[in-house]
C-alpha cells in the first residue's frame, strides 16, 4: 500500500494575500462605501477622480460612483470632476474606450442627477508630441531625455487640478494607486502616510492645497478584477470588455486562473502612448495584433515606433543609433563635444523631421482606407498641430521652401486644408531650388544664405527691427563651419583650451595654498620679514 504524502508546508507556494480576506467580499465593499459617502459629505471641497480607462481607475471610480449613487439626490451636489488625460498619441483602442466611456458617463449623470463632470484633457498644441519630434526636431524621448511625459501629461492634468484650487481653495484626488504595484511605490505611499491630516487623505508632495484619497491601495491585482468582475459596471459600459482589452494585450492573449503567486495574474499589461520608445519593446500592442487579426490595421504604427526607437541596429552604445538623423549642432546653433571628441547630437535634421511626417501621414492614409469602420475617421495628427508645424519650420526654423503642402498631398492625396502661411512671401520652394543648385554640396553655404534672406524678410515686415545686427550674427555664428568635421574640430579646440585655463587657475590655485602654509620665519634668500 502506497504511503500518502502529506504536502511540504514549506515549499507549498501561498495564495495571494487579498484585501477580502478579514471580512470577505461584500463586507468590505460595504465599508469601503460607508467610508466613501463619509468622505464625501463631509465637507464641501470638490472631489477630481483620475481615470486612464485601465483597470485600476475603473475600480476607483466606479466604487466612489456606486457609492454616491446611494445617497439622496439633495446630498449629491459635490461636483465631482473625471479627469482623463489624452496624450494624443496613445493607443488607440484604450483612447476609444476612454472616449466611449466618458460619453456614458456624461449622458447617464445628466439622466439620473449625479454630480460627475467628465472631462478629457489634452496638451497645448505646442507642447505636443508631433510638434516638438518633428517641427522642433525633438529626438525620440529616453531615459536621459525624457521630454514627453511633463508636456503631454503631467502639465495638463496640473492645470486642470490647480484651476480647481484656485477656484476651490482645496481638491481632493482620487486615484487608483496601489501599494503592490511595486515596492518603490508603497515606500512613497507609506512616507505620505505619516503626514495624513485627516484620515484617509495623504497631502500632495507637487501639488499645493491637494489631499490624496486611495480607496484601493491595500488591494491586490487579482482583487481588482475580482471586484471588477463581480459587480456590474454602473455608468453603462461593460467590465468585460476591459477584461478582454487586457487580455488581447497579453502575450498569450487569455486571462489565466490564479491559484498562487506562480500564476501571472491578468491585467500586468501596460497600455500607454504607442509611440513610447521609453521601454524597449510596445508589448501591449504587439499582443494585441498577433491575438487579433482584426487588429491589423494597428501594424503601421508599431511600424513607425519602431523606426523611431534609437536602439534599433545597435549593440555598443543603445542611445546613439539615431545620430544619423540629427544635426551636429545643438537648437542654440552651438557644438558641444563630448569627452571622446565627437559631437554631442542636436535635433533631428529638416530630411529627417520631413520623412517622419510622411511616415506619419501615410499611416493615417493606411488606416482611414485599410482599417474597420471606426477607425476610418482616426486623427493621428491634428489640423492645429500641422499648422503650428509649418509654422515652426517656416519662421522659426527659416525652411523658407515651406514644403509641408506637398509632403501632406503627396502622402494623402488631398491638397493641404490650412490657409495661407505668408501672403506676400517672395520666397519659396523654386526660389530655395535655385539658390540649392548654386550652393552645390554646400549644405551650410545653403543654410546660410537661406536663412540671411529669411530673417531680413522677417524684419522687412515687423514693426520693431531692433536686433537685426544680432541675429545676423547669431546667423552666421551658426552656419560658418566648412562642414561638420570643421566644426567638430573647432569645438574640440575650444574645449582644449578651456581644459588648459582650468589646469592653470588651479595649479595656481594649489601655489597660492603652499606658500599660505609656508611658515612665517621661513625666508627665502634677499626675502625681509616684516
Amino acid at each position: 500500500m502506497t504511503k500518502k504524502l502529506k504536502p511540504d508546508l514549506e515549499t507549498t507556494k501561498p495564495m495571494r494575500d487579498s484585501a477580502f480576506d478579514a471580512l470577505g467580499f461584500m463586507a468590505t465593499i460595504e465599508d469601503l462605501s460607508q467610508e466613501i459617502r463619509e468622505l464625501y459629505q463631509a465637507d464641501e471641497v470638490p472631489w477630481i477622480i483620475g481615470y486612464s480607462g485601465g483597470k485600476d481607475s475603473t475600480a476607483v471610480l466606479q466604487l466612489i460612483w456606486s457609492a454616491i449613487a446611494e445617497l439622496p439626490v439633495e446630498a449629491r451636489k459635490k461636483k465631482v470632476h473625471v479627469i482623463s488625460t489624452d496624450t494624443m498619441v496613445e493607443n488607440p483602442v484604450v483612447s476609444a474606450w476612454v472616449e466611449r466611456s466618458h460619453a456614458s458617463m456624461r449622458t447617464l449623470a445628466k439622466e439620473i442627477d449625479m454630480p460627475f463632470k467628465p472631462k478629457i484633457l489634452r496638451p497645448k498644441v505646442d507642447e505636443s508630441f508631433w510638434v516638438n519630434l518633428i517641427g522642433r526636431g525633438y529626438p525620440a524621448p529616453r531615459h536621459k531625455f525624457r521630454w514627453c511625459t511633463e508636456r503631454l501629461k503631467i502639465k495638463p492634468s496640473n492645470r486642470f487640478i490647480t484651476n480647481v484650487v484656485t477656484r476651490n481653495g482645496e481638491a481632493i484626488l482620487c486615484l487608483g494607486i496601489r501599494k503592490a504595484e511595486s515596492s518603490a511605490r508603497a515606500k512613497v505611499m507609506e512616507k505620505n502616510r505619516r503626514y495624513r491630516v485627516r484620515d484617509n487623505l495623504s497631502p500632495s508632495a507637487t501639488l499645493a492645497g491637494c489631499l490624496i484619497y486611495s480607496p484601493v491601495e491595500n488591494w491586490s491585482n487579482d482583487d481588482i478584477w475580482l471586484y471588477l468582475n463581480q459587480v456590474k459596471n454602473p455608468w453603462g459600459i461593460t467590465n468585460k470588455d476591459l477584461l478582454g482589452m487586457y487580455a488581447g494585450a497579453s502575450a498569450d492573449g487569455e486571462c489565466p486562473l490564479v491559484v498562487d503567486t506562480s500564476t501571472p495574474s491578468c491585467g500586468d499589461s501596460r497600455f500607454g502612448c504607442w509611440v513610447c520608445t521609453l521601454v524597449e519593446k510596445d508589448k501591449s500592442m504587439t499582443a494585441m495584433i498577433q491575438n487579433d487579426a482584426e487588429k491589423d490595421w494597428m501594424m503601421p504604427l508599431l511600424e513607425l515606433r519602431n523606426a523611431l526607437d534609437f536602439r534599433q541596429n545597435t549593440e555598443k552604445d543603445e542611445e546613439g543609433s539615431d545620430h544619423h538623423l540629427r544635426d551636429f549642432r545643438r537648437m542654440t546653433g552651438n557644438v558641444q563635444v563630448m569627452t571622446s571628441g565627437k559631437a554631442v547630437p542636436g535635433p533631428y535634421t529638416q530630411s529627417s523631421r520631413e520623412a517622419w511626417l510622411r511616415k506619419l501621414l501615410s499611416a493615417q492614409s493606411y488606416i482611414r482606407e485599410e482599417g474597420p469602420e471606426d477607425v476610418r475617421e482616426i486623427e493621428l495628427i491634428t489640423a492645429e498641430e500641422l499648422r503650428e508645424i509649418r509654422r515652426i519650420w517656416v519662421v522659426d526654423k527659416h525652411e523658407v521652401e515651406d514644403l509641408l503642402p506637398g509632403i501632406y498631398k503627396d502622402e494623402t492625396g488631398e491638397p493641404y486644408p490650412g490657409e495661407s502661411l505668408d501672403d506676400d512671401m517672395v520666397l519659396g520652394a523654386a526660389e530655395m531650388g535655385e539658390l540649392q543648385e548654386l550652393c552645390g554640396e554646400d549644405r551650410l553655404h545653403y543654410e546660410l544664405t537661406r536663412e540671411l534672406l529669411s530673417t531680413t524678410r522677417q524684419q522687412q515686415s515687423s514693426a520693431r527691427r531692433s536686433g537685426l545686427f544680432q541675429q545676423l550674427e547669431k546667423t552666421f555664428k551658426k552656419h560658418f563651419y566648412e562642414d561638420e568635421a570643421d566644426a567638430v574640430n573647432r569645438a574640440n579646440q575650444v574645449a582644449a583650451e578651456r581644459q588648459r585655463r582650468e589646469a592653470e587657475i588651479k595649479h595656481m590655485s594649489i601655489g597660492a595654498e603652499d606658500s599660505l602654509d609656508k611658515p612665517f620665519n621661513s625666508l627665502n634668500e634677499g626675502e625681509t620679514q616684516i
